[in-house]
């Protein structure tokens, strides 16, 4: 009976949910904005910047909030949006 109702409530948002690849690109590239202007901040460019022991402190941070939004990006793309 469970599989029934989970598959009703999913057939029924099929409608709804036609955003949700523009809502998630949307995301992805506000995400990635923000990760600019905080590598402005820490005096790097983005996208120059390889992972390792020698990164400064605020571009590991910024690499961690950039990881954080785009993990949020998930849920912007999976949510129904008319």
């Amino acid at each position: 009976m469970k599989v029934v109702l989970l598959s009703a409530i999913f057939l029924s948002l099929i409608g709804v949910s036609y955003c949700g690849l523009l809502t998630y690109g949307l995301c992805q590239s506000g995400c990635n904005a923000l990760a600019v202007a905080c590598y402005t901040a820490g005096g790097a460019t983005f996208g120059t910047v390889t992972a390792g022991l020698g990164i400064p402190s605020v571009i590991a941070g910024c690499n961690s909030a950039l990881g954080a939004c785009m993990l949020g990006c998930i849920a912007a793309g999976c949510a129904p949006t008319p």
